[in-house]
């Protein structure tokens, strides 16, 4: 009875994550389209800060619980995840062009601070307080990339119909969700973690990861099937960059963050995952059906892996 308790209570957390989310990016994004914020920056920051703010607040939530394993989990399950289940079903259902700059900076940078990730991971096993500092000056950087880029694309806005207030209750009510369901998320999941005998960063990397992977999922499936390819390949590298620089960067400058070695086998398939998506678009510009269902088939790969650890 307990066990199915902590069931409905982390679906319940999922349902609040993914709407809470969906209310946090329509206010913000709204509000800057009011006042004027360019939509190509709208939808490189605002966009991609808000589908990612689940692991943010389940990441940080978990950390301060004393719940380290869910933690590094969550990212590192979440960026695995969103290459190869997210983008790889986006890709099976229709291939996916992808812009110039997306293939020469934004995923190689991905692919730069995933590398410098796992090397904090394994020279000390604890992402530091000067070490969050280090990626927060790397997101820093980022910011000013995607708002260079955003001064040399499109001026035109879309027109934004509804009230400044009800933008802004929007924002506030989709950022408390978000909070009060990492707590939920949190709880439930270490609680079943407990009583089915799995590991903390399985549950991390799994289901946790799932979890708040799911508006990147809605996201870029949606962005796929309406053929808006830049949304959905832009949704998931920006929020892989941005899980790592700014939610394990903000969680690091709060609390030191322990790095347990089986995240360093992690850390390194996120990295072959960049690479995979690198390599699958550098020549033909686009993300086939074929590198789609490659994509699934690795995912298959690394749960077997996840399992016989567990």
């Amino acid at each position: 009875m307990d066990f199915l308790l902590q069931l409905v209570l982390l679906i319940v957390g999922f349902v609040m994550l993914i709407k809470g989310a969906d209310w946090f990016v329509e206010g913000a994004a709204g509000i800057a389209r009011k006042f004027g914020i360019p939509q190509l920056v709208v939808g490189l920051t605002i966009v991609a800060m808000g589908t990612s703010a689940p692991e943010a607040a389940v990441s940080i939530t978990a950390a301060l619980k004393g719940n380290a394993g869910i933690s590094i989990g969550n990212v590192v399950g979440s960026n695995i995840m969103n290459i190869f289940v997210i983008l790889g079903l986006s890709a099976v259902i229709i291939a996916i062009a992808i812009q110039e700059s997306t293939i020469k900076y934004e995923i190689p940078y991905l692919l730069f601070i995933s590398i410098v990730f796992l090397i904090m991971g394994y020279t000390g096993g604890t992402i530091t307080l000067l070490e969050g500092i280090v990626l927060w000056a790397l997101f820093i950087l980022y910011l000013a990339y995607l708002f260079r880029l955003a001064k040399k694309g499109s001026d035109e806005e879309e027109e934004e119909n509804r009230s400044p207030l009800f933008l802004l209750l929007s924002g506030i009510v989709g950022a408390i969700i978000i909070v009060w369901g990492s707590n939920i998320t949190v709880d439930s999941a270490t609680a079943i973690a407990k009583m089915i005998g799995l590991s903390e960063s399985f549950i991390g990397l799994t289901i946790v990861a799932l979890g708040t992977s799911l508006p990147e999922l809605v996201t870029s499936v949606t962005a796929a099937k309406k053929g808006n390819a830049d949304i959905a390949i832009g949704n998931i590298v920006g929020s892989n960059i941005f899980n790592i620089l700014f939610v394990i960067g903000t969680t690091a400058l709060i609390i030191p963050v322990p790095f347990a070695a089986n995240f360093l086998i992690d850390s390194a398939i996120a990295i072959f995952a960049a690479i995979l998506l690198w390599v699958s678009v550098f020549k033909a510009k686009k993300l086939t059906r074929t590198s789609g269902i490659i994509m699934l088939l690795c995912y298959g790969a690394y749960f077997v892996y996840l399992l016989m650890q567990s």
